[in-house]
C-alpha cells in the first residue's frame, strides 16, 4: 500500500516533532544529572559547583515527560494510515496531538525550574498557573482527540476516506 503526499507530510510533522520533544527530553536529562550530582560536570569541560534548580522528582519527570510524549508521536505517525479519518481529520489529530506533548512537556519542566509549580491546581504563583493551564488544556484536547478516535473506530458504521480513497474493512 502506497501512502498519498498528505499522510506522509503529516507522518513526518509528527516524527519530527516527537524528535524535537525526545531531544528536550535529553537536554532534561542533563538537569537531572546535575541535581543528582549537586554540580554542573560533564566530562571533558570544567567543574561548576553550582546547585541546579529543583528537586531530583521534578527532572526526572520533565526529563521522562519529553522522551515519552515524543515516542508517543512516533507510535502516532506509525498509526496514521490506520485511523478511520480524511487527511483533514488525521491532520487536526495530529496537529492536536503535537501540541498536547509540547504542552505537558514545557508544563512539567516548571516545578524543575521554580519553586511550587507543579500546576496541579490553580493557586500561588504564575509560574504555578501557568502549567495548571498547559495541563488543562493538554488534557481536555487529549480526550476529544482519543474520544474522536473511538467514536470513528468503533460506533461510525461508515468510516470517512482517506484522500479520495476508501478505507479497507
Amino acid at each position: 500500500m502506497t501512502q498519498s503526499t498528505p499522510i506522509r507530510n503529516t507522518q513526518r510533522l509528527l516524527i519530527g516533532n516527537g524528535a524535537l520533544l525526545m531531544f528536550l527530553g535529553g537536554v532534561a536529562g542533563f538537569g537531572f544529572l546535575f541535581v543528582i550530582l549537586g554540580r554542573i560536570d560533564v566530562w571533558p569541560f570544567p567543574v561548576f559547583d553550582v546547585k541546579v534548580p529543583g528537586s531530583e522528582k521534578a527532572w526526572r519527570m520533565s526529563h521522562l515527560e519529553a522522551i515519552i510524549n515524543g515516542l508517543i508521536l512516533w507510535i502516532l505517525a506509525l498509526l496514521l494510515p490506520l485511523l478511520p479519518f480524511g487527511g483533514k481529520g488525521l491532520r487536526r489529530v495530529s496537529i492536536g496531538m503535537i501540541g498536547v506533548g509540547w504542552m505537558f512537556s514545557i508544563a512539567s519542566l516548571f516545578d524543575a525550574f521554580f519553586p511550587n509549580s507543579r500546576g496541579l491546581d490553580f493557586a500561588g504563583p504564575l509560574t504555578n498557573r501557568i502549567p495548571f493551564f498547559l495541563f488543562y488544556a493538554g488534557i481536555i484536547i487529549v480526550m476529544v482527540v482519543l474520544a474522536m478516535i473511538a467514536w470513528r473506530s468503533l460506533v461510525k458504521k461508515r468510516p470517512a476516506a482517506i484522500d479520495g480513497q476508501p478505507l479497507d474493512s
